[in-house]
């Protein structure tokens, strides 16, 4: 989820900007919602993440380019929430191609103190769920597109980093998954020892003659 969301509008997973330490300053904390409305394509589906929006000491917030050139991607949208994107854009999004697709209460860019602390909560107690942290959000994503079968690869994609070591943790399978694979290896192994080896199709043959 990018950061932002209004209550009952929830945005598309995995898709905020992530936290990284910048060259020329120490990070204090993360920004929210960095993505301008030209990188939102509701048609196609997708969004594009080209930067990161930072607090660094003596700077305030800093827009900076990814940490890593796979931090810059194009991520697919599911089609549950594309209609809520609609309303969520119509309403609360800033003016022009450049406006910022999640902005906070004094029309500038979301503090993640301040979400955290305005919105965050507040849509937790709106929706009857218990405490989580906004950032578990990423991990539920990135879980729910490696159970529903996203490669490594695709999962280092979806989530803008360069090395497996991070996608490596959401590919821990589930037992039903597990049972699943083991149901179809149980079919193609029946299957096979139905239909006989080629040697054993050869020699059934050459008895028959």
């Amino acid at each position: 989820m990018a950061c932002g969301a209004r209550p009952g509008v929830p945005p598309p997973s995995g898709t905020g900007p992530q936290a990284a330490r910048p060259d020329g300053g120490r990070a204090e904390g993360r920004g929210c919602g960095g993505a301008p409305r030209r990188r939102l394509d509701l048609d196609a589906g997708t969004v594009r993440v080209e930067r990161q929006l930072m607090q660094l000491t003596g700077k305030g917030l800093v827009f900076t380019e990814p940490k890593s050139a796979a931090g810059k991607r194009t991520v697919v949208i599911p089609d549950l929430i594309i209609e809520d994107l609609r309303a969520h854009v119509k309403d609360f999004t800033q003016d022009g191609d450049k406006g910022l697709i999640f902005a906070g209460p004094d029309d500038g860019p979301l503090r993640n103190t301040n979400f955290n602390r305005r919105v965050w909560a507040q849509a937790l107690v709106s929706a009857g769920l218990p405490k989580v942290h906004f950032h578990d959000l990423r991990h539920t994503g990135n879980t729910l597109a490696a159970n529903a079968g996203a490669s490594i690869r695709e999962l280092m994609e979806r989530m803008g980093h360069s090395s497996t070591r991070a996608a490596m943790v959401y590919q821990h399978s589930t037992d039903e998954r597990q049972r699943k694979v083991a149901r179809k290896l149980d079919g193609l192994a029946r299957g096979a020892l139905a239909k006989g080896s080629g040697t054993q199709r050869a020699r059934k043959r050459k008895k028959a003659e």
